[in-house]
């Protein structure tokens, strides 16, 4: 999960030299149907190589030994008798057959992996086979979370009349963990200058500093005039999208802080858009605005566009090998319950006209999906 940092290069040939393919038996020229050798030995995988093959000799030989010098072609076992002081052959030989030439795969010296490569399972094992046990790899970015907020309280307390929970903390968190990665959660600062400043104060230490709520017009929305207090330079403070229109995006000597809005929708929409490319970025990932996204036909319509990006929850499932999507019609940028449901999000581009059922569709996968294919 990991990205490579430096170019690393081979270090040995693979294979290391001739070995065989098969179990089965070397043979030096080429063998007829019904040709009778003698068994000259048997050569096992880890045996030294250089062992040199007799005229008129076979060597039982095991899959991943080395083949003996002067080998033809490794005859498998099935296409003989299997004897162990004669063998007869079923079948008759070609050429190298089931020789697996040393260095075919890879030469000492040659490029292996490329600086930017993603470390996945299967170039662990070729790291392994070349006796890389340490590498250089991209940082991963610290990142810390932080919700305002008068009204707000922890998930754990009731709330009272005019206050609500905090979800965002969760959701972040958790789409922290996605991505291989741990969020430091601050808390929630009140809804004044003080408080927010020394929150934020505490939040700029990390690469990433994500703030929900404060960032729009109202008359508590402190975030932005504390952060250039801090000296954070504001590259951005509202996006063409709906929802997550008041986003702020800032840059400081250290590192970054995005205010997100404080709507539940909007700070998802806005995580999966900006903060999830940017963090995915950080970590040596190629990323961007609506980089990964798919084709998928429409399970239900979707209305027109308007003057800016809309981004709705949707639903998917394959159907017959095409990804069936099956939006959620928006409720408000409140509707946090379409958001549990949703494992993409689709997109409404601007002007757009009203799409209907079966219609080819834009959507950005959430999560890696468990999708088995469906009947129709």
């Amino acid at each position: 999960g990991r990205v490579l940092a430096r170019d690393l290069e081979a270090t040995v040939d693979v294979p290391a030299y001739d070995v065989s393919a098969m179990d089965g038996y070397a043979v030096g020229a080429r063998v007829e149907k019904g040709q009778r050798l003698t068994v000259g030995g048997m050569i096992a995988a880890g045996d030294r190589p250089g062992l040199d093959l007799p005229a008129a000799t076979a060597y039982r030989i095991m899959t991943g030994a080395p083949v003996p010098t002067s080998t033809s072609a490794i005859v498998p076992i099935e296409q003989t008798n299997g004897g162990l002081e004669k063998v007869e052959f079923s079948s008759s030989s070609s050429e190298g057959q089931h020789i697996r030439r040393g260095g075919e795969i890879v030469r000492a010296g040659e490029p292996l992996l490329s600086a930017g490569h993603l470390l996945t399972p299967g170039a662990q094992s070729l790291l392994a086979t070349h006796g890389f046990s340490e590498i250089a790899v991209h940082r991963q970015p610290s990142v810390a979370t932080l919700s305002t907020g008068n009204e707000v309280v922890p998930p754990d307390h009731k709330p009272e009349p005019g206050q609500l929970r905090d979800s965002h903390t969760a959701f972040l968190t958790s789409a922290g963990r996605g991505l291989g990665l741990s969020f430091e959660p601050l808390g929630i600062a009140r809804d004044t200058p003080e408080d927010l400043l020394a929150f934020l104060e505490r939040g700029i230490q990390h690469d990433v500093l994500l703030v929900s709520g404060g960032v729009s017009m109202g008359a508590f929305d402190f975030v932005e005039p504390a952060l250039e207090k801090l000296g954070c330079r504001t590259l951005i403070d509202a996006v063409a999208v709906q929802p997550g229109k008041p986003l702020v995006v800032a840059r400081h000597s250290q590192g970054w802080v995005i205010g997100l809005p404080g709507n539940p929708a909007s700070v998802m929409v806005s995580f999966w858009l900006f903060v999830r490319p940017l963090l995915r970025a950080l970590q040596g990932l190629p990323d961007g605005f609506w980089q990964g996204a798919l084709r998928g036909i429409l399970g239900v319509g979707l209305p027109a566009g308007k003057d800016r990006d809309r981004f709705l929850a949707a639903e998917v499932e394959t159907r017959e090998g095409h990804i069936l999507v099956r939006p959620f019609l928006p409720r408000g940028s409140h509707d946090i319950v379409a958001f549990a449901h949703g494992r993409a999000l689709v997109r409404i581009r601007p002007g757009a006209r009203e799409a209907v059922p079966g219609e080819p569709c834009e959507i950005l996968p959430l999560s890696d999906w468990p999708l088995p294919d469906t009947e129709p």
